[in-house]
């Protein structure tokens, strides 16, 4: 018998035909510790056959072997890198976002309060996911995976999206200074600002803002989980962690693919 990891699917991607997707908790593997229990984290300091056991049983849950797992070396940045075959774990290149149009190839994307966003087309046999913290969003990278999504044949139009788990708004405290810096960008980005604890300090909605970017880049159909991995023990939070004094955090994956056993619709 196999043995998979529980998942959270979002409408509109569980609408999208011959694509399959999931945004795992921190439930169903076999870390311990700091780690326990699906930490997915290559650059995490756990035992590395612990993470590649759940590495596999978040794969197995979509029907892929783990060999089929695609995952970056995420630095905050807007590259994107169009996967056409997994690499080795010691040669991951360095980027936040993941474009594909092979079946059966999943995207994964590592996080621990930074939000993933996952796309797809399918009609077009096209899937993307993206790294999306405060300075990916804010430099682009969700409209960077868009586009390199639309370079293998995907309509933006068509394109659906889904924002995963994320550091929630009444978590995730930041200074007068950060809320200048998105006033500065656009005085609209007001609507994701509430004032904090203390008059300096503000309370930012990093999946709205997400969901704002994705709207405004012609992305009609997406939705965002709202949980919150700081307030919600069920997903590894780097900000708990240092609250915590912990040695180091696990990283959550979400994973979404073209489905090699169904094919994507024709009309």
């Amino acid at each position: 018998m196999t043995v998979t990891a529980p998942r959270l699917t979002l409408a509109p991607l569980s609408h999208a035909r011959g694509v399959d997707h999931g945004f795992f908790g921190r439930d169903g593997g076999v870390s311990e510790g700091v780690y326990a229990s699906l930490n997915c984290g290559i650059g995490s300091k756990d035992v590395a056959e612990r993470v590649a056991e759940n590495r596999r049983r978040a794969a197995a849950a979509l029907g892929l072997g783990p060999e089929a797992l695609a995952t970056g070396y995420q630095r905050h940045t807007t590259l994107v890198a169009t996967v056409d075959e997994p690499w080795p774990a010691g040669q991951r290149p360095t980027v936040d976002g993941l474009v594909t149009a092979r079946r059966g190839l999943g995207l994964g994307i590592l996080t621990a309060d930074c939000a993933p966003v996952l796309f797809a087309d399918a009609r077009a046999g096209v899937v993307g996911a993206a790294h999306a913290g405060w300075r990916g969003a804010k430099a682009g990278v969700i409209e960077a995976v868009i586009a390199a999504m639309e370079g293998l044949g995907a309509s933006r139009p068509r394109i659906v999206a889904a924002v995963g788990p994320c550091i929630g708004r009444e978590s995730y405290e930041v200074g007068e200074e950060f809320e200048a810096e998105f006033l500065a960008e656009e005085t609209t980005n007001a609507d994701f600002f509430r004032p904090g604890a203390h008059a300096d300090k503000r309370l930012f909605d990093l999946a709205g803002y997400a969901l704002r970017r994705l709207e405004r880049a012609g992305i009609a159909d997406a939705a965002a989980a709202r949980r919150d991995t700081l307030a919600d023990p069920g997903y590894f939070s780097y900000r708990r962690a240092r609250r915590e004094g912990a040695p180091d955090f696990g990283r959550l994956i979400s994973l979404v693919a073209l489905d090699a056993r169904n094919a994507c619709p024709t009309s």
